[in-house]
This record gives C-alpha cells, sequence and structure tokens, in this order.
C-alpha cells in the first residue's frame, strides 16, 4: 500500500508511525484514559489490512481518530487531535526570529559570508537581510508546495534567490542599454533625454545601473561599445568649439586639441562609471552587481572609439581604486568580460595591445575574464554576446523580422539539482541512478515553473525602468510582462553541482579519465536533453546552467555529510565541485585543463566558465599570453586565478599566515578580512602547490577553501 504525503510524493505504507503517533498522544493523558499497546497494534493493524493501492496521510488520521472514538477513548482522541494540529502548526511554524535578531546582532555567520559585498553591520544591508528573511520563510512555508520546500532543505536541489522570492522581480539581464541612451529613459519620473556627450553618456550608464540593481536581485550586464558614438560625439563638439573660439588655428592644431580634450572627458567618463558603481549603494545595501563587456565588434563605425574605451577602462581598473588608507586595491566592481576576437588574439592582430593590457589587468587585478569570439560563434549560431552578471548565458532568439536580440532579455530564475546525493542514494548502482536523477529532474521542473508562474500576470508597473523604460522592454502602463515570458525570449536556468564527485560514487575514478569522461558526458547530455525536451513541451526558455554558485558546492556537501556521513573524496573534503569543473587536487597544467573542460561547456549552453591557476601571475605575463591564445582557440569563457599571496588592502604581495586565533592576517597592514586577500592554496605551512589549507576549525576550512 502507499501513502500519498501532503506534499503530493509517494511512499510506502508504515504502521509504525501509527504506533508512536498514538503512544505520544497516551503520554499526554492520565493512566486511565491511555490505550494499551495491544489495542494501539490493532488500530495500526486495521488499517493496514485495508485494501487500497494508494492513500491519503489525512485518510489514515481520520481512521485512526475514528478507532479511537469506537474505543470510547475520547480524551486520547482529543489528545491525539491536538498532537496532528501542534504537528501541523510546526510544518507552518515562523523561522525567522532568531535569525533576524541574530542578524541585528551582527552574529548570524551565514550570512555575513553569504556575499562578501554586503557588509551585515550596515542599517541599509540589515534592511534587506531582513526582508530576505521574511522572504524565505514564507516562500517556505506557504509560496512553494511543501516538497519542493523539502527537497531544498534535504540538499535535493536548491531554490536559488528565495530571499527575493516573495517579489515579483526575476534573476539577472542584458541591459538594452543602446536602445536606452539613443532613444532615452524616465529615471524616478523624470525624463533622461538621449547625451550629445561621451561625460554625459556614462553618467547616464551609471544611473541606470543603480537603478536596474534595485529592481531586480541578480547580475545586470551592460555592452560597452554603444558609447563608442558619444566619445565621437564629443570629439566633434571640441572640434566645432575650438574652431569656433580660434578660428585663426589651422586644421591640424584645431584636431590636435579636440583629440587632448575628448581624450581628459574619456578619462572623466570612464573614471565616473568606474567610481559611481563602488560607491552607490542600491536598495539592497550593495554596489551594483554589474559587468562591463568589452568588444570590438566587426564593421562597426566606431571600432577605434570603442578600442580607446575599452584601453581606458582597463588603465583603471589596472590602477585600482584607493580605499580608505590611500592604497590602490581592485574593486569587485564592475566585473570585466573581454572578448578576443582575430583583431585581439595575440596572433600579429591590430588590437593585440589591448589583449597585452586586458593580461597585465588579469595579472594583478584578477579581471577581466575572457571569452572566445571563436568558440562562441560555434556554440551560439554565430552570435558573440555578453553573459548576464550570474554569468548565465541566454538562447539564440530572434525577433519578428529574424534578426537575433540578446540585450533586453533576462533569467526568469534558477534551481540546481546535488548531482553527488543522487549517487550516494544510488549506491553506486547506475541503473537505479538514472532512475533517481529522472525523478529528482521533475522535481527540479516543478521548481523552476513555479518561478515562471510567479511572474505570470505581474504588471509593468512593477519596475518601469525595466518593462516601460528601456532596460527591458517598452511595454504600456498595466501591461502584463507575460508575453516576456513564453517563446524562449527570456531563461529558466537548471543548474548542477559535483559531476566530479557523481562519477567517483558511481564509476570509482574520476571524469577525467576515459571511462569517468564517458560517464560524465552521457550524464550531461542527459540533463541538456532533459531541458531541451521541457523547452518543446512548453514554449519556454529552458537551458541548462554550469555556473551555479560557488557557496552552493559548501551547503550541498555540509547536507550530504550531516545525512550520510564521511564518504572519502566526496563528502570527506567539505565541498563538492561547481558543475563539470575538474577537481582542484587533480594535478593537470591549464592547457589540459581548459581543453577536457570545453566539451562540457558546449552541452551547458545556459552557461559555462572555466577557470585556471597560475602562479605569481604578475611575474609570468608571457604564461598568461600563452594562455589567453589558448583561449581563443580552445574555449568558449574563461578566467584566471592565481596562486600567490595578496593583500587587497594595502597592496602587500608576501606570504599571508594564519594567526593564533585561526584567522588570516596581513603581516603588513592588520588585514584579517578573507574577502579582501587571496591567499596561495597550501596545508599547515607546506608551501607546495595544489593543496588546501585545512585550517585550525571547520570555519576556517571552509573559509580558505571559498577563496
Amino acid at each position: 500500500m502507499k501513502v500519498i504525503k501532503r506534499d503530493g510524493s509517494t511512499v510506502d505504507f508504515d504502521r509504525s508511525k501509527i504506533v508512536v503517533a498514538i503512544q505520544k498522544a497516551n503520554l499526554a493523558v492520565e493512566e486511565p484514559y491511555r490505550m494499551d499497546d495491544a489495542s494501539i497494534e490493532a488500530i495500526a493493524d486495521s488499517v493496514a489490512s485495508k485494501d487500497r493501492k494508494r492513500l491519503l496521510v489525512e485518510d489514515i488520521q481520520d481512521m485512526v481518530e475514528k478507532r479511537l472514538m469506537e474505543a470510547e477513548k475520547y480524551e486520547l482522541a482529543k489528545a491525539y487531535i491536538i498532537y496532528r494540529y501542534t504537528r501541523a502548526l510546526v510544518r507552518k511554524a515562523n523561522t525567522t526570529d532568531e535569525s533576524i535578531l541574530a542578524l541585528i546582532r551582527n552574529d548570524n555567520k551565514d550570512l555575513a559570508e553569504e556575499n562578501s559585498n554586503k557588509n551585515t553591520a550596515i542599517a541599509s544591508t540589515q534592511r534587506d537581510y531582513i526582508a530576505g528573511e521574511v522572504s524565505r520563510d514564507l516562500t517556505r512555508r506557504l509560496l512553494l508546495p511543501e516538497k519542493i520546500s523539502k527537497a531544498h532543505d534535504d540538499g535535493v536541489l536548491h531554490f536559488h534567490d528565495a530571499d527575493y522570492f516573495v517579489q515579483h522581480i526575476f534573476n539577472c539581464c542584458l541591459v538594452n542599454i543602446g536602445d536606452m541612451l539613443d532613444n532615452g529613459t524616465m529615471i524616478n519620473g523624470k525624463l533622461i533625454e538621449s547625451p550629445k556627450s561621451f561625460q554625459v553618456a556614462c553618467t547616464i550608464v551609471t544611473q541606470i545601473i543603480a537603478c536596474v540593481a534595485s529592481n531586480q536581485y541578480g547580475g545586470q550586464s551592460v555592452e560597452m561599445s554603444h558609447l563608442g558614438k558619444y566619445l565621437r560625439l564629443t570629439y566633434e563638439k571640441y572640434l566645432r568649439r575650438t574652431r569656433e573660439a580660434a578660428p585663426e588655428l589651422d586644421d591640424e592644431t584645431v584636431e590636435k586639441i579636440a583629440k587632448a580634450r575628448t581624450k581628459d572627458e574619456l578619462k572623466s567618463g570612464v573614471q565616473t562609471i568606474q567610481y559611481q558603481i563602488n560607491t552607490l549603494m542600491t536598495t539592497n545595501g550593495q554596489s551594483p552587481f554589474v559587468t562591463l563587456f568589452l568588444v570590438l565588434r566587426e564593421n562597426d563605425p566606431y571600432m577605434e572609439e570603442n578600442a580607446a574605451i575599452i584601453e581606458e577602462i582597463l588603465s583603471q581598473r589596472l590602477e585600482g581604486i584607493k580605499n580608505e588608507k590611500g592604497v590602490y586595491i581592485t574593486p569587485a566592481f564592475p566585473k570585466l568580460v573581454y572578448v578576443l576576437d582575430e583583431c585581439n588574439c595575440l596572433k600579429g592582430g591590430k588590437y593585440d595591445y589591448l589583449t597585452r593590457l586586458a593580461v597585465k589587468c588579469s595579472a594583478k587585478r584578477m579581471y577581466p575574464d575572457y571569452i572566445s569570439a571563436k568558440k562562441m560563434k560555434e556554440n551560439y549560431e554565430g552570435n558573440v554576446f555578453s553573459p548576464m552578471g550570474c554569468r548565465s548565458f541566454l538562447s539564440p532568439w530572434k525577433d519578428e523580422n529574424g534578426n537575433y536580440k540578446f540585450e533586453g532579455r533576462f533569467n526568469q530564475g534558477v534551481v540546481s539539482i546535488n548531482l553527488p546525493q543522487i549517487g550516494i542514494v544510488s549506491g553506486g548502482d547506475e541503473d537505479k541512478f538514472w532512475k533517481e536523477l529522472d525523478q529528482r529532474l521533475e522535481l527540479c521542473y516543478e521548481a523552476l515553473m513555479c518561478r515562471h508562474n510567479a511572474l505570470k500576470g505581474v504588471h509593468s508597473d512593477v519596475s518601469p525602468i525595466h518593462w516601460q523604460y528601456g532596460a527591458i522592454a517598452r511595454l504600456e502602463k498595466g501591461e502584463t510582462i507575460d508575453k516576456l515570458l513564453e517563446g524562449g525570449y527570456s531563461t529558466l536556468s537548471l543548474g548542477y553541482i559535483g559531476l566530479y564527485e557523481l562519477t567517483r560514487l558511481v564509476k570509482g575514478c574520476s571524469h577525467t579519465t576515459p571511462e569517468g569522461e564517458e560517464f560524465a558526458l552521457r550524464v550531461m547530455r542527459h540533463l541538456r536533453e532533459t531541458t531541451d525536451r521541457w523547452k518543446k513541451e512548453t514554449g519556454l526558455g529552458f537551458a541548462l546552467y554550469g555556473t551555479p554558485a560557488e557557496s552552493l558546492c559548501y551547503r550541498f556537501a555540509r547536507i550530504d555529510q550531516e545525512k550520510y556521513g564521511t564518504i572519502e573524496d566526496v563528502t570527506d573534503k567539505g565541498y563538492y565541485t561547481n558543475s563539470y569543473h575538474v577537481d582542484v587536487r587533480e594535478h593537470v597544467d591549464a592547457f589540459s585543463k581548459f581543453h577536457f573542460e570545453s566539451q562540457f561547456q558546449k552541452i551547458s549552453s545556459g552557461g559555462a566558465i572555466s577557470y585556471v591557476e597560475v602562479p605569481n601571475m604578475r611575474h609570468n605575463l608571457e604564461a598568461l599570453e600563452d594562455v589567453v591564445r589558448y583561449i581563443y582557440d580552445n574555449i568558449q569563457y574563461a578566467e584566471f586565478n592565481t596562486k600567490s599571496d595578496y593583500c587587497q588592502v594595502c597592496g602587500y604581495d608576501g606570504e599571508i599566515q594564519i594567526n593564533d586565533e585561526g584567522q588570516w592576517e596581513c603581516p603588513s597592514c592588520g588585514n584579517k578580512d578573507h574577502n579582501k586577500m587571496n591567499v596561495t592554496r597550501r596545508t599547515c605551512g607546506y608551501l607546495g602547490e595544489n593543496f588546501w589549507n585545512v585550517g585550525k576549525t571547520k570555519e576556517i576550512k571552509s573559509r580558505v577553501l571559498h577563496l
């Protein structure tokens, strides 16, 4: 006999649960009113004997109450009803009190470490986090089906951004900045007309970024090539004004003056973007989560202007921003994504000088990331476009005129699946694994549909900057956004964690071995085929997303270790590998790693990035340039990490050690904030490569692994 639980899931009938429930009610009444064990067993047997294939859990409880009444155990029946009611209250209980009070006391460590860009001691950030805790609670108790909430709590899946689910807002987007600059926009009820100069255009861009960030919960990306035309307008303005002010000057002198003034305005405009982004605070108490997309497009009439803009952005990022001590540090935002194409892939192209500058910037400031236009065109029907702030990608989509469109589109939400847990519960049996995988994928589908359904019927008035004034669309006031949710215009992302650990559990080897690789690719193709099937069946833009969240690697591993114990090379590490990545402890060179991971990037069309670590990057520029050339020819999206100790607060680049309190501490300035330093991965004093620091406590281990 099967029992249908409240969350809709089906489990085998378990008579012992009836016995336990009555026994607990027994303890709540005095001795004369209690039922003996034999009678309790008889009630359980009577329910078990029902000739039914399926029973609702509420039906079973009704049967128990009826038998207690028939036995004239009225006090016991009352206690059982109260017990049943109390359990229902527990399921729906508010859970925010302690977490919010801990936040106000500034000792909620989970929140403090969740986002290094949000300071939980600041009032505006606390206000956002308090709202987030309330949203999580309402989402868990009321808004999500119970089986989805339970699956999230059990680490079966991760329902991302539950702290914003109560609101009618979405994840991340590609801002249609070109349309907003060319055709104007509205901010806070005020008309912003098309700018006439580069400096004004940069100011408007930062205003748009701040407003967009305050009305969504994920990252945004802005393509900087739209600013080229405004830099030319500035040059033409200075030409005209110089001629008017000094008509006696020859053309060569006038042009020289105009270029010098344009260069000054270029520097000021880029500085405006950099400083505004890092000093503005959005309504959620943090700097805007924004990515600047640096691309030189073929046949761009403003190619030279855009090359100058990219050069200035990279130069200012290389310099850094001064902190309160007057030391130049690496700002967290904006993130930079630099596109490698034929003209700048370090093979004799006209703009190779920009790429060499980008490499210097990566060596010192960890950014930019790199996209290969060559590989991206292969994977996305000849298109090159920015990832969204969360590194997810949009699927190709054409408008009614058959033109590809990427800017002005968005991601509705993300749900990630815990692959290693499926390997654990299937006991390494591959047949059981595939069955369990499909069952859990259906749970993920239902969770993603909760995301979609939460946005249906939402009116454009909820965020005018997005829906009415061009960031996404130009809908009428009061119009619903429904048409932008359908037909693949926006995406719904299925993330995944731990392909390496899953392969270990099912095949007993790494996914970098021939046997493991074959299995891992089958799993990946199955995930992709599943999202493609969902897309075909619903008309919605489902996509497979390979970069869901670094912190999720630790959450899933922590849950599984608590549930299933320590499993060698799986839960014992304290983390799972992100998506398809090679485990950090495998000794592979950068080229081999990129070569291996590139095949998984193509399958994860909803988002994918690969990392390599290069020791002492600032003193190894030739090696970095070699890797950049390899990226262009072999992998779509990549990023560098380094193994050099470096304090972002004071610029110290010597060795950083753990102090007596078990904290990383800069010997130069005393900085103890692990989010503001890069630390060589090593174990307890050993300075070799490819090792994690185990630290002195589990907390330190977790922090260091995150570095």
